[in-house]
């Protein structure tokens, strides 16, 4: 699966009877999404931001991670300044 470039135009989609629109093929095929595939909406501004669901789950799984990490360099950091002014 490849990915898309940064703030890519992909085509345009128009909006069904019942609020339907298809992803253009490019951005399908670029992103991975397949039929069946869970996409979550978000508004964002005066639009909308589509994301695989599965992406969403990396981003936050991610974000979590990279916050414990944060957290520990923190704590190390708090434990020397402790540590410095003991001395």
């Amino acid at each position: 699966m490849s990915r898309l470039g940064k703030n890519t135009f992909v085509g345009s989609a128009s909006v069904g009877e019942r609020g339907q629109i298809v992803i253009p093929a490019e951005a399908r095929k670029s992103l991975g999404i397949e039929f069946g595939d869970k996409v979550l909406v978000f508004g964002h501004g005066k639009g909308l931001l589509l994301l695989k669901a599965e992406t969403v789950t990396e981003l936050l799984s991610e974000t979590l991670s990279q916050a414990s990490s944060l957290e520990r360099l923190l704590k190390t950091v708090q434990e020397q300044e402790v540590d410095e002014s003991k001395s």
